[in-house]
């Protein structure tokens, strides 16, 4: 290495493992950030003892300003390397890790010469608070780029410096939205809130980064005082209780503690930057040693291994959805919201009608710019001579849950298709054996089977048979990646993964309510452990005509007897559609009726509720549904929505002890019958930590 010339840092064009330098003719260097043998950006400790090497020298041989930015084009940091943060965790060594990375920020923003984050892409938790660190930031006005602190998914929060330095910056309420929520910001609503100094092209973001460095920016007034006041020692007695409160509404503190210890945090620490800085360590380390932050962490590499099941061929270009109802309606909005030409077809154009209608309330919430809103909407087109079909590369039937007439249909349309087109079934629970009977090419049809509302459910299962070819099952999971969602491959027995787990669940909620238990108790029971809704509102949701016609595949084949409640479907009340079901419904909403003051549920409602969809789930382990414990439990929280924080279901037998588990399952089969019976399974070593 050089000695400095000119007062010239001496390492200009230097090329480290993870870092390289460009001095530009300003005066400005440029730092960028490769992580050697990654696709993207990620901090592990490696990288920041690296970079704090960096930063120590030139503290000490400062330059006119310092840039520092990606070197990746797929985005700016990702944030921490999950992975290694995991391994920390199982050596007890987070603390020290935690420590690193607050040392190494600090010491970017203690450099004596204006430091500026040039970002572009995604910019994520470490990312976000490295951004943060430095003295101003500057975003590419590409629609790629996101900045976010989503910490508090994984069951911890900003703990590089981030929750420290966010709410003097945007001000309290600004900082705890985004970090309470996890929520992305595009470039211009961080702008908004004064997280970014400036936007730019990319083509000039690092010039203009440049820019910033020598000349400063000045940030409103405004932004100012609304930084320093929100955070003074009474407005943080004032906020955080109301931020608590805020957040009660979504989450108990039991379940994640992680928003609560943010807010406490912060409402209770003063002095300088080190002090805060050791309050955020202290609380994130003991966070991320919580069953709650393991599970989670656990459920982010579930997802990414979803993410991971396709590839990107699938030779798709043309879907055609038949049947218009509220699924196949929604399935072929969402398929051309994602890019994909779609034609719909229905026995009548109402249905099709309706349907479109439903598919315009989408783009108008999905696609912000309005002036792409028509060519996103021009993608999909009624077609109520089916003759979509002849076109297409993927063909998904959405019709009527019965055999006779999904084959009927198959025998009208097969014909009709291309050579290597594919056709899929969204059954929620017929067997594929059943439906394969009569189809002229088995190896290129499948089970496509999405969750409602498709918009908002991340899973789709893709069904298997003997005869599906392997090829099939690839290109359907890469489509299903291509449409953001996650796939998860499934036998075709009946109720396939989640339907036939969620089943007894719903089942038993329906015999309770048909005891005389109310409504509102069985859901708060449910609610309590961790569900997202409780399962009578959830009938009522799917409705109850859906629920009763699974019911009649299900239950036979489980050798379980469906209640009257949710057999006996009467006209006009078939739940949230209808507006009365087991609820009323008004604006969407379920009308629950107040449960009395001195009303007290059974104390095993828990037990009864849970426990069922725990014994069906080990049952699918041991019957094959699906080849690990791993992808069951990605399937059914990813499916159904079970408590994240408990990570599953097989987890769920795993963290308390499969014995105990059983023990509690038995209970139930002396007190209330056979239908508690322990399903085959519960011996598996996989059920053992």
């Amino acid at each position: 290495m050089t000695a400095a010339l000119d007062g010239l840092p001496a390492f200009d064009g230097l090329r480290a493992r993870h870092w390289h330098t460009e001095l530009r003719e300003d005066g400005v260097l440029v730092l960028s950030f490769d992580r050697e043998g990654s696709p993207v950006n990620t901090f592990a400790q490696e990288v920041l003892i690296e970079l704090d090497g960096l930063l120590e020298r030139l503290a000490l041989d400062p330059p006119k300003g310092l840039v520092l930015r990606s070197a990746k084009s797929s985005g700016f940091v990702a944030g921490a390397d999950i992975k290694e943060f995991q391994s920390f965790d199982e050596k007890g060594t987070v603390g020290d890790a935690i420590r690193r990375g607050q040392q190494v920020f600090q010491r970017l923003a203690e450099l004596p010469c204006p430091t500026v984050a040039a970002i572009h892409g995604f910019c994520m938790g470490g990312g976000t608070e490295i951004a943060l660190a430095c003295r101003y930031r500057v975003a590419s006005g590409d629609a790629s780029t996101r900045i976010g602190l989503p910490e508090v998914k994984l069951g911890i929060y900003p703990g590089w410096g981030g929750s420290v330095r966010l709410p003097p910056l945007v001000g309290a309420p600004a900082a705890f939205d985004m970090m309470l929520t996890g929520r992305t910001l595009s470039a211009s609503a961080a702008r908004a809130i004064g997280l970014v100094d400036k936007i730019a092209e990319p083509a000039v973001l690092v010039d203009t980064a440049a820019g910033i460095a020598l000349r400063g920016a000045e940030r409103p007034f405004k932004q100012r005082f609304m930084g320093w006041a929100s955070n003074t020692w009474p407005a943080r007695k004032i906020l955080a209780p109301m931020l608590v409160k805020q957040v009660a509404r979504k989450a108990r503190k039991e379940h994640y503690p992680a928003p609560y210890a943010l807010i406490s945090t912060w409402e209770r620490t003063g002095g300088g930057v080190q002090a805060k800085l050791a309050a955020e360590r202290k609380s994130v380390v003991k966070l991320s040693s919580t069953p709650t932050a393991r599970n989670l962490i656990r459920v982010f590499f579930l997802q990414e291994r979803l993410k991971g099941q396709g590839g990107k061929e699938h030779g798709i270009k043309h879907v055609h959805v038949v049947g218009a109802g509220v699924m196949g309606g929604d399935i072929a909005a969402w398929s051309a919201y994602k890019g994909f030409e779609v034609t719909l077809s229905d026995r009548e154009q109402r249905f099709i009608d309706g349907a479109l209608e439903r598919a315009q309330e989408l783009f108008a919430k999905k696609v912000k710019d309005e002036a792409k809103r028509p060519a996103v909407a021009a993608r999909l087109k009624g077609d109520l001579g089916g003759e979509g079909a002849d076109l297409a590369d993927l063909v998904i039937e959405a019709i009527i849950e019965k055999p006779e007439a999904k084959r009927e249909l198959y025998d009208q349309i097969e014909p009709r298709m291309k050579p290597d087109a594919l056709l899929t079934t969204n059954t929620s629970s017929i067997p594929l054996d059943e439906l394969r009977e009569h189809i002229r090419r088995p190896a290129q049809f499948g089970g496509l089977h999405y969750f409602n509302p498709v918009a908002l459910m991340p899973l789709v299962e893709i069904i298997r048979h003997d005869r599906m070819a392997p090829g099939t099952e690839q290109r359907l999971a890469a489509f299903c990646k291509a449409i953001d969602k996650l796939p998860v491959p499934v036998a075709g027995t009946p109720g396939f993964l989640v339907n036939r787990v969620l089943f007894p669940y719903m089942l038993e909620a329906g015999t309770a309510f048909a005891e005389g238990i109310p409504g509102p108790a069985i859901d708060k029971a449910a609610v309590k452990f961790g569900m997202p809704m409780g399962p009578i509102e959830l009938i009522d949701t799917v409705g109850l005509d859906v629920a009763a016609g699974v019911g009649a595949e299900l239950a036979p084949f489980l050798g379980l007897t469906v209640p009257p409640a949710l057999s006996n479907v009467e006209p006009g009340k078939r739940g949230k559609k209808d507006g009365q079901g087991l609820y009323k419904w008004e604006n969407g909403r379920a009308q629950k009726p107040e449960l009395s003051k001195d009303y007290k549920a059974p104390n095993d409602l828990e037990d009864r509720l849970i426990l069922p969809l725990i014994n069906e789930a080990v049952a699918c382990l041991h019957d094959g549904v699906v080849s690990d414990g791993d992808l069951l439990d990605a399937g059914v929280i990813f499916g159904t929505g079970f408590a994240p924080f408990r990570g599953g279901p097989i987890q769920y037998v795993r963290e308390n002890g499969p014995d105990a588990v059983l023990a509690r399952l038995k209970q139930l089969q002396a007190r209330y019958g056979d239908r508690f019976a322990p399903r085959p399974g519960w011996d598996s070593p996989l059920l053992r930590k």
